[in-house]
């Protein structure tokens, strides 16, 4: 009787197991399946929308952008859905919310080592930022809107990884105040360089060589916007950085895809000021988003 009972109670503990063990496994597909649906929800909700990225200059942080992104909010219908800091190391840390159905996303980038001018550093800090948007929101292409010495981070990040097919494309690009070819008192003085007809410039920094030899690793068709300012004083800078410093964008990127330029005369066209003046707001935004 009793060796009845043990067998009866091992069949019945087997069941209890298999019925256990079979709930698990049915809520295990259950989760798989509902991960895999938001993800895809995730992915298709961010595959359309082309986040704008905005990026400082030296020693600038998030009062360098800020203005421009509120114009965008304000007369664009963009919205501001992320802030990436992103530390002296290159890691990424992600503030904010991306709704789904957001159109026109904003992302203004702080670097908390604003005064890292090594680009060899800056564009692995940029590419840091494009992989983990790719890895968290799927973004396929992007915008930048970058002032001064934010230009060459993302020019030095566009002359190495800029047709890597497995990162997402640039679509626009935006230059304020860019210092291409120089900066005034650094190594280059006013009115000191000029362009030839053929749009090269006659002297070149040995960042400009560089640049110049990679020059075909910047990806093809992409829209350049490049806004530079002329006080007007006799020197033909915006302080900082010379017109032909910022016109050398020109010849470097030809045949790269719809290049325009815009000179920003007076007192308005200072290098701080550039990022300050609707009426640069209100270019950028028809460039960015006018159909």
């Amino acid at each position: 009787m009793k060796k009845k009972w043990l067998i009866g109670l091992s069949i019945l503990g087997l069941l209890l197991i298999t019925i256990v063990l079979f709930h698990a496994f049915e809520q295990k597909n259950s989760h798989t399946a509902t991960d895999e649906v938001s993800s895809a929800n995730t992915e298709k909700a961010h595959f359309k929308a082309t986040p704008t990225i905005y990026l400082h200059g030296y020693g600038a942080g998030v009062h360098s952008t800020a203005g421009m992104i509120a114009y965008a909010e304000r007369h664009n219908g963009a919205h501001k859905v992320l802030t990436a800091k992103i530390s002296p190391a290159g890691k990424v840390e992600l503030q904010g919310n991306w709704p789904r159905k957001t159109k026109r996303p904003l992302i203004q980038v702080i670097l908390q080592d604003n005064k890292n001018s090594n680009y060899y550093t800056t564009r692995e800090w940029f590419y840091n930022l494009i992989l983990c948007l790719k890895q968290k929101y799927h973004i396929k292409q992007y915008n930048t809107v970058a002032h001064s010495m934010g230009n060459i981070m993302t020019l030095a990040y566009q002359l190495k990884y800029g047709k890597d097919s497995n990162l997402p494309r640039l679509k626009k690009q935006v230059n304020l105040g860019a210092p291409f070819n120089g900066i005034i008192g650094i190594d280059e003085e006013p009115n000191h360089n000029y362009l030839l007809k053929n749009g090269r410039p006659k002297y070149m920094t040995q960042s400009y060589k560089y640049f110049l030899m990679h020059r075909h690793s910047f990806p093809n068709n992409v829209s350049i916007l490049n806004i530079f300012g002329n006080k007007e004083d006799g020197t033909n800078s915006d302080d900082d950085v010379s017109c032909v410093s910022a016109q050398s964008l020109r010849y470097l990127l030809r045949g790269k895809g719809k290049y325009h330029e815009i000179e920003i005369k007076g007192a308005n066209g200072q290098h701080s000021k550039l990022h300050e003046n609707y009426k640069v707001d209100r270019i950028i935004g028809q460039f960015l988003w006018s159909k």
